[in-house]
């Protein structure tokens, strides 16, 4: 695991020595135990590294036989052990034991046909010192960012944004027509950042790069292929098996491995499948004086009854509020998800026993695990029994009456699935977010954004159409960011064993009913988990992280904080303050629950006061 940078050296003269190291430097958090450097004529690249598998070989940038191809590499490759094998059985000669040299050497023999062999999450380089080619690669789900600067010249890629900033021809420059998409989504839907001329290499991407020219090519893709002849109990051996198996190849290392553990099914599913072959594993666990919002006595309650240790901290309103500035700035993009704080926490607690753990993320887009699913197989229903124009007819009609039950659901049933899509428009509709801006910035609406994803899913049902929807934003550009930010801010190795390609391939047969139905939702899942787990786990509602954010602006001390971001010149800038102090005094009286829309804001100006103003 590490943090890398590097640049294409253009005409600009200067010591490439120093800024790769200073470019480096910018992420050290990500890997604290190690730095090396390759440069010469071309091209620059700077490792850090936080040291997992061959603890004293494992030195990066790391060359071929020939001293052709030099590599640098953020992440683990669980089928190591038998590609290495059988690549030595090729003629392969290897220098460490290290999981990195597999994909210098794979790509010798393989090229970009090595990356549909890996299992494990990566992003990389390899350099070709005769081609003078650059090649690189993401892995299928995004759980290890990739970031690509190209401006008047310049190429420069890491593995966050900030080492660009190290860079004396980094252009620093915010995109402001990204704003409007920022608060609808609360980060960007695709492969465009805040940042002009910064891109994000997508999940399943690589890429070549060559006399001044990106070429960029999707090595893999989701496609759902429904198995409708197999029952329930199948599905749930499959899952079983799979699991176990994804869980064991994610332990491997060469340094103790914890888990993360709230009160859901999915970490708890990870600690259990662990706890049968180690009993000491620490689990670990973060919650609030505020008991309401705590998930301590679920995660206590279980590792108890497994048998495992667990240690837990709790986040004051103090800290959370006072770290605020810092996250954002870990984050690179601003990203106003309160449940990133507590992460940073519960990382930052489990960093002082173990550099590995393992964790939940994924379970839900794979296996079906958000009520929003639920709610487009009842869209999707009322879609093919009800004929499009009188669809369209009822909710003509509705929307002209007084409120009554179902009249929602009737004007959203003649929408298309994409324009009901509610990661769109999860905090800001067109509408709402334009009274806020200082600007009239003209976009498409959010959920045209995301179209293209429901014509990609092709034809499937609607709660299929979501899980595709979110796999390629919500997923990526949310979920795994806070994760992979979160840990690596406290040089913390996080592995997601559900995100595994195997895990993907079963999950893509499953049909509909085996995933969310009726009220359930990870139905196969929870069937597998629950010959497991106490059934009080297996079937806990989803709770997700909650905070309690929506209390604390309520009191004097932390609305007064917000109030004095909100007139700021930095909000002066960009938003109409009269509007954003509306905002907040609304929900302090408590009229209106404007957490979420008000966190937007707040964290915005957080980001923007490190990125601009004080780095």
């Amino acid at each position: 695991m590490c943090g890398f940078a590097g640049y294409i050296h253009s005409e600009c003269v200067m010591n490439h020595d120093e800024v790769i190291k200073a470019m480096a430097d910018r992420i050290i958090h990500r890997g604290p135990d190690d730095a090396d450097y390759y440069v010469d004529e071309d091209i620059s690249l700077g490792f850090r590294r936080l040291s997992i598998i061959d603890l004293e070989g494992g030195r990066q940038p790391i060359l071929n036989e020939d001293g052709t191809l030099v590599l640098m590499f953020n992440g683990e490759i669980y089928n190591y052990q038998s590609l290495r094998a059988e690549l030595i059985e090729k003629g392969h000669v290897f220098k460490t034991k290290t999981d990195s040299e597999v994909l210098i050497h794979g790509f010798e023999e393989y090229g970009k046909g090595l990356l549909t062999k890996l299992r494990g999450m990566f992003a990389f380089v390899i350099w070709n010192r005769v081609e003078k080619t650059l090649f690189g690669a993401r892995d299928y789900f995004g759980i290890k960012p990739f970031y690509i600067y190209q401006a008047d010249g310049e190429f420069m890629f890491g593995s966050e944004i900030k080492s660009f900033l190290s860079h004396p021809s980094f252009k620093k420059e915010l995109d402001e027509d990204m704003i409007p998409l920022y608060l609808s989504y609360e980060y960007i839907p695709d492969e465009r950042t805040i940042f002009k001329n910064v891109v994000k290499l997508p999940g399943a991407y690589c890429f070549e790069y060559k006399n001044g020219e990106l070429k960029t090519e999707k090595y893999y893709d989701i496609k759902f292929d429904i198995d409708e002849s197999k029952d329930l109990s199948y599905w749930e051996d499959e899952i079983t098996k799979e699991f176990t198996e994804s869980v064991e190849m994610h332990k491997i290392a060469d340094v103790e491995v914890g888990c993360f553990l709230s009160s859901g099914v999915d970490s708890s599913y990870v600690v259990k499948e662990v706890s049968k072959v180690t009993k000491s594993v620490k689990t670990f666990s973060v919650g609030y004086e505020e008991e309401k919002y705590s998930e301590l006595p679920y995660a206590q309650d279980f590792s108890a009854h497994v048998g495992v240790p667990n240690i837990s901290n709790k986040v004051s309103a103090d800290e959370f509020f006072d770290s605020v500035g810092e996250i954002e700035y870990f984050m690179d993009e601003p990203l106003p998800n309160p449940s990133q704080i507590p992460l940073y926490f519960l990382a930052k607690n489990a960093r002082k026993y173990v550099k590995v753990v393992l964790s939940g993320e994924g379970a839900d887009e794979l296996f079906g695990g958000y009520p929003m699913y639920l709610a487009g197989g009842h869209f999707d229903k009322y879609s093919k029994r009800v004929p499009k124009f009188l669809r369209k007819g009822a909710a003509a009609i509705a929307k002209k009456l007084p409120n009554f039950t179902g009249k929602n659901f009737i004007i959203r049933g003649a929408m298309e699935p994409y324009e009901r899509f509610m990661r769109a428009n999860y905090v800001f509709t067109t509408e709402e977010r334009q009274k806020f801006l200082k600007r009239p910035i003209v976009t498409k609406k959010p959920e045209e954004y995301s179209k293209i994803y429901f014509e990609e899913a092709g034809k499937v049902d609607e709660p299929t159409a979501l899980q595709y929807a979110d796999m390629k934003t919500w997923m990526m550009y949310d979920i795994l960011l806070k994760a992979d930010r979160m840990s690596m801010a406290n040089s913390l190795e996080l592995r997601v064993p559900f995100l595994d390609i195997k895990m993907l391939e079963l999950a893509l047969k499953i049909p509909t009913r085996f995933r969310a139905h009726d009220e359930v939702t990870k139905v196969a899942l929870r069937s597998a988990a629950i010959k497991q787990l106490p059934e009080r786990t297996a079937n806990k509602k989803k709770l997700g992280f909650p905070v309690p954010l929506n209390d604390w602006l309520r009191e004097d001390k932390y609305y007064e904080k917000v109030k004095k971001a909100f007139l700021s010149d930095i909000s002066e800038k960009f938003f109409n303050t009269n509007e954003l102090m509306k905002l907040l005094d609304e929900h302090k009286s408590g009229k209106n629950g404007n957490m979420q829309k008000i966190w937007s804001f707040y964290s915005f100006i957080l980001w923007y006061e490190q990125f601009f103003v004080l780095n």
